[in-house]
């Protein structure tokens, strides 16, 4: 059942980044680099990517770590509530961009979400795992951040220094960081005392 659930939530991402890049593609005058340069400034392109990657592997019979999948799961679930919270509405879709938005905003965190909590075994996350995973985010922020001043373009509103300044920018992205790095001790608290998954480890 978990490969089955694995099969299904990789083939929600894969068809998600698919529709999004053959969207991007001919609006970008089908200009390959261009679009797949363009397709990376966004986390919720990184985050979905990397875990169709993790659920294939999953899929395939093969293991990945529940430190990885938990990170996974705080990352895609991070992509779900800033798009509802913050950037929903701000652009209207329709089409296959609005099909793309639904996959990996809406679809891919859910399922993401009863994965972790029905398949990935128990007990295995440590208190030291948000601050892990809180460097992938910081070094994601490093690399948007860097880009946009180089192209004078960003890929969210609330990290845009050339309207917003530096200072909302730092604050804006401190209270991302710390709301992350929140759900992170949340994540491995219920991953200490939830009944579902499978056998808590003993380490």
């Amino acid at each position: 059942m978990a490969r089955a659930v694995a099969a299904l939530l990789a083939l929600v991402c894969w068809a998600g980044i698919g529709i999004q890049f053959w969207a991007s593609y001919t609006f970008r005058h089908y200009d390959l680099l261009l679009t797949l340069w363009t397709l990376v400034r966004f986390f919720t392109i990184i985050a979905n990517l990397a875990l169709a990657i993790a659920m294939t592997v999953v899929a395939a019979g093969k293991r990945v770590p529940p430190l990885a999948l938990g990170g996974l799961t705080l990352a895609i679930l991070l992509v779900g509530i800033v798009y509802r919270t913050l950037l929903a509405g701000l652009h209207p879709l329709s089409g296959l961009p609005l099909i793309a938005n639904i996959l990996l905003h809406d679809v891919s965190p859910v399922l993401t979400a009863l994965f972790w909590l029905f398949f990935v075994p128990r007990g295995r996350l440590r208190w030291t795992a948000p601050w892990w995973w809180a460097l992938v985010l910081f070094a994601y922020l490093l690399y948007v951040i860097a880009r946009g001043h180089v192209e004078g373009r960003y890929p969210y509103p609330f990290i845009d220094v050339a309207k917003l300044g530096w200072a909302q920018v730092a604050l804006n992205a401190s209270g991302i960081g710390l709301a992350f790095i929140g759900g992170g001790f949340a994540l491995v608290w219920i991953d200490k005392w939830r009944t579902l998954g499978s056998q808590r480890s003993n380490r």
